[in-house]
């Protein structure tokens, strides 16, 4: 309570119990809810001002923006989608199509890095007709990568998205950004060539899942149509990324969210009167 930010009214106890008194007291009081109108439209406007997008990479390799939203468009508005914490997470809920209810589970602030197989695990069991992805970064995937003997011993058919630029990609941003390119403990690489640590699709097969790489744009659609082919066994896609892209928005440290960055060094000309 009140960790990111000072809560008007906190309220400690279970959700299944809370939010139902919570709407039920609400429906008594129909002009007690806000009129959010001029809030959408705000939002509507900057939408409009600072679209989603990607540019292409320098070194050839993917895009993770353009990764996730090929994953998306190719798996349908009935998949479900878990992430753990980092680019990936923001990038997930950007370039996902989210159309339902209960579509797109992760961790939020909390900032649980290892979320995202356990969390899809949950909900592949609870749903287990629907297709579920978890996005992962190959930080995030080796902090509960050892779950997939569990899905293999059970058959539990999650697919894992591994966006894998080698490196803690958030905070090796941070690190670009604001500490003058100092990079510490950020690399998830060899460092003295370009073999990247551990190989996902070797990992895949010692377990007995089925294991996927892609680094090439031409052949990104087809990866992902093989991945969504495959449902008697879990599944590792390695997609082999850059590592200098960068998630935008995003508010530096210290500072109010009106310092948020919508592209390194662009802040919005807001108007104080909005």
């Amino acid at each position: 309570i009140s960790k990111n930010r000072t809560a008007d009214v906190p309220i400690v106890g279970h959700v299944k119990e809370i939010i139902p008194d919570l709407v039920a007291e609400l429906a008594t009081d129909p002009e007690a809810l806000p009129d959010l109108a001029d809030w959408w439209a705000v939002l509507r406007r900057l939408q409009d001002t600072y679209p989603m997008g990607w540019t292409e990479t320098e070194d050839g390799l993917l895009a993770p923006q353009e990764v996730i939203s090929r994953l998306s468009a190719l798996s349908g508005p009935e998949a479900t989608y878990v992430a753990g914490v980092g680019q990936h997470q923001m990038w997930a809920s950007q370039f996902v199509a989210y159309e339902r209810p209960r579509q797109w589970l992760n961790s939020a602030g909390l900032g649980t890095m290892g979320f995202a197989v356990p969390a899809a695990m949950g909900a592949q069991v609870g749903e287990p007709d629907r297709v579920v992805w978890a996005i992962d970064g190959d930080g995030c995937f080796q902090m509960t990568n050892q779950e997939l003997a569990t899905c293999v011993i059970n058959r539990i058919p999650i697919k894992i998205a591994v966006i894998n630029n080698s490196s803690l990609g958030m905070v090796r941003q941070w690190q670009t950004l604001f500490y003058d390119g100092r990079y510490s403990n950020t690399d998830l690489n060899t460092g003295h060539d370009t073999a990247r640590v551990p190989d996902f699709v070797k990992l895949a097969d010692a377990y007995g899942a089925a294991g996927l790489r892609c680094d090439r744009r031409e052949d990104l659609d087809d990866t992902i149509r093989q991945a969504l082919a495959i449902d008697d066994r879990p599944v590792i896609v390695d997609f082999v990324v850059s590592r200098d892209a960068m998630v935008w928005p995003m508010v530096p440290a210290g500072v109010s969210n009106d310092a948020i960055q919508v592209a390194r060094g662009m802040t919005p000309d807001w108007d104080q009167e909005d």
